[in-house]
């Protein structure tokens, strides 16, 4: 596997490499691998002659400084974990080499995208992402570029960044990667304590019974049932959940049976944020 820390050895070498015709896939980390990123290399590997994947910690999209300073920085395992999965490059940018001296996010419009859940308690967080994507987008130069779907606001926003200022990439969901009791995977939860751990898996759970629920009640019926099952729980705090349209996230209150619906939660344990979701059905 390339290592590069400056974007312009790696242009010149993405060049050379379009040059033999090679299409690229690219996946964007903040590092802290886990098997849910290993899984995008492997999906990338799949359609692309060359796999280009960063790791660069985003300060611009944190809006809590604390969790920008505690968010867990693994680069040489990482690095292993890439190698062992066969990715082809690996982007290692410093801050200066991203934003030089002027750390500060873009203004972005994602048609209101931006303003829904994540938005309304993380404000300017998307301007941060829609900076850095864009800007590795910039670099990269990828056919194919793979995220996540546990983000799922995020890959619609990048889905938006890419038509509204019409960029060549096509944009790839993948699957919520989860631990075998359903927590799904998360740079972050490598800070759980013992107990929070144990305590996580609760989040899918009431997900997977929301999905029932959803067959026969009501949204407000959900949403109070699944407020009451945090109430009064000792170690998870619920910050928000709601059922969103897919396409526009916007919170429902009537189900409309031509259209994709998915449930979206986020909760603290401790001063750890998880954040997951699961797709309904009408």
């Amino acid at each position: 596997m390339k290592i590069f820390k400056k974007r312009d050895q790696l242009k010149s070498f993405l060049t050379t490499s379009k040059k033999n015709k090679k299409t690229i896939g690219f996946v964007p980390t903040m590092g802290a691998l886990h098997k849910g990123h290993l899984f995008l290399i492997e999906q990338a590997k799949k359609k692309n002659g060359l796999v280009v994947a960063s790791i660069f910690v985003n300060p611009t999209q944190f809006n809590n400084q604390e969790d920008l300073d505690n968010y867990p920085k693994t680069l040489e395992k990482d690095i292993e974990l890439l190698e062992s999965v066969s990715c082809d490059v690996l982007f290692v940018p410093t801050v200066k080499e991203i934003y030089d001296e002027n750390v500060v996010s873009d203004k972005f419009d994602f048609d209101g995208l931006e303003h829904e859940m994540e938005g309304k308690f993380r404000v300017g967080h998307f301007d941060g992402v829609g900076t850095i994507v864009k800007t590795l987008f910039e670099i990269v130069t990828p056919k194919n570029a793979y995220f996540g779907e546990k983000d799922f606001q995020q890959l619609q926003i990048i889905k938006k960044l890419v038509a509204k200022h019409q960029l060549p990439i096509s944009i790839k969901g993948c699957e919520i990667f989860r631990e075998n009791d359903g927590l799904a995977m998360s740079s972050r939860n490598a800070r759980l304590t013992l107990e929070q751990r144990n305590a996580a898996p609760l989040i899918y759970k009431i997900l997977k019974s929301v999905k029932k629920k959803f067959q026969h009640e009501s949204v407000e019926e959900i949403s109070e049932w699944v407020e009451n099952q945090f109430k009064n729980h000792p170690i998870l705090q619920l910050e928000y959940f709601t059922i969103a349209d897919e396409k526009s996230l916007k919170s429902i209150n009537i189900k409309e049976f031509d259209k994709k619906y998915r449930a979206f939660i986020a909760v603290f344990a401790g001063n750890i944020r998880l954040i997951d979701n699961i797709q309904l059905k009408n």
